[in-house]
């Protein structure tokens, strides 16, 4: 670390949309760095001689080596650094934990002052995108070896990025009619724009990878038929099995699954009502089961579309919530309410099957659990109702079950999850690797992204017979 630089510790703000203005629309919430706080900030870093920032991140971007051209106005070389692991600048920039991961390492941690590390990605990539030209990294002569990428989401454009850019020759199958995965089908249009995933799908599609859309793995056609025509190939199909409280009412109009809803709004553009095709009812009192980023993303969604209440129905208190601090910072600025310490137990319709009540118990904290969590502990006899018009359960996901129920040969796990080597991403089947949240489980951005990156250094050393 270099010891003679003065420390600052004014970590540059990101400029946002006002709440009472944000809660009327659509657009990005974060407005991004312009050049003089990005440099500000970048200027901030102190340059350590042993990075622990960059053991923190799951792809191994040369963190200290991006901000340092950026506190040089070198943009150009500062993008060109961040790519040569992250072929998704602009939405890990936006959508990353950094505060758990890259920044939580960072020495200045200690005077609660880390570098903007997430912010100063998404000021290069969002620099690259305004020039007239966005380079594209010089391909290696075709290997002639050829992959097959089941499914667009960040696992799965991680790992078609990097092969295609050492000459292997990519396909890319997406089941929706649109590529990006939960980044295009989950997570709301304030928080990514949609705008900003196509441009990444296009910067790999001019690197060679190719698109496939509308077809789905394991009904269009097998693994097993489509290995035949690939030297290797990569599962990526996600979490897209939403989980549900199994209590009585779950089957009233008025009650989603996250899925349908963040769906519904983002891949189908059912905010944008009547300029897209697909109708959206109008809910007066929303209740969203759950404390996750996802949770926000409906809760925040629903306040957009008008609800005059909004609620976040949590089970823990405010310290469990499992969300970034942002997302709960900016849900609570925009008027939703946190009813915590709370379980639905029961969903109460009226005679035409809408849901009109939601009955819940209040719970009070025990002893942690084994996430570390204080456990969730009911306490009898304090029901109490909520009338609600409308109730998203946003409790989590289990890995897409399809392929795995197709597929033979496929080592899975209880949760019909795939098996696959953590330090490979190599599956019990030949030539068929795996990651993302179809391994573990419903996850992070760039948890998967950096699943997706072993499994390509693995696929590429098979393919080039090291292996």
């Amino acid at each position: 670390m270099n010891q003679k630089k003065k420390l600052d510790l004014n970590r540059r703000e990101m400029p946002k949309q006002p709440p009472h203005i944000r809660r009327r629309n659509f657009k990005e919430v974060a407005m991004g760095y312009t050049v003089e706080l990005a440099v500000g900030e970048a200027e901030r870093c102190l340059q350590c001689k042993k990075p622990l920032c960059v053991q923190g991140c799951p792809v191994e971007i040369n963190i200290p080596g991006f901000i340092k051209c950026i506190a040089n106005k070198d943009f150009a070389e500062a993008i060109r650094i961040i790519k040569k692991t992250n072929c998704l600048p602009a939405v890990c920039g936006r959508v990353c934990p950094q505060e758990e991961q890259c920044e939580i390492s960072c020495i200045l941690i200690k005077k609660g002052a880390p570098i903007a590390i997430g912010r100063l990605e998404r000021f290069a990539a969002e620099w690259e995108a305004s020039q007239e030209h966005i380079e594209i990294p010089k391909i290696p002569p075709p290997t002639g070896k050829k992959v097959a990428v089941v499914g667009s989401g960040p696992a799965g454009i991680t790992v078609a990025g990097n092969l295609a850019m050492l000459g292997h020759d990519v396909t890319m199958y997406e089941a929706l009619h649109e590529a990006g995965g939960v980044l295009t089908y989950g997570i709301p249009e304030f928080r990514l724009p949609k705008k900003i995933v196509r441009r990444e799908i296009d910067y790999i599609k001019k690197m060679g990878v190719k698109l496939i859309t509308n077809f789905v793995v394991g009904k269009t056609k097998t693994v097993d038929q489509l290995i035949n025509n690939y030297d290797a190939l990569f599962i990526a199909t996600g979490a897209g099995l939403p989980w549900f409280m199994n209590i009585p009412g779950e089957n009233l109009n008025g009650v989603y699954s996250a899925n349908e809803y963040l769906t519904r709004m983002n891949l189908m553009k059912g905010f944008n009502f009547p300029k897209s095709s697909t109708p959206i009812k109008k809910h007066n009192r929303v209740a969203v089961v759950g404390g996750g980023n996802v949770a926000m993303d409906c809760a925040r969604t629903a306040a957009r579309l008008g609800a005059e209440e909004v609620y976040i129905i949590y089970r823990r208190s405010k310290k469990e919530l499992p969300a970034r601090l942002e997302e709960v910072e900016n849900a609570e600025e925009e008027g939703v309410i946190f009813k915590l310490l709370t379980l639905p137990i029961r969903l109460i319709g009226d005679e035409n099957g809408w849901l009109k009540e939601i009955e819940c118990l209040r719970m009070k904290l025990g002893e942690p659990d084994q996430s570390g969590r204080r456990r969730p502990i009911k306490i009898e006899g304090s029901e109490f109702i909520m009338p609600m018009d409308a109730c998203i359960i946003a409790i989590g996901n289990s890995p897409n079950p399809i392929i795995p129920n197709t597929t033979a040969d496929l080592e899975v796990g209880k949760w019909r999850n795939i098996i696959a080597d953590e330090k490979t991403g190599k599956t019990s089947k030949d030539k068929v690797w795996a990651g993302g949240d179809i391994v573990t489980g419903a996850a992070t951005v760039i948890l998967a992204m950096g699943a997706g990156r072993i499994a390509a250094l693995s696929i590429n050393e098979y393919l080039s017979g090291e292996k």
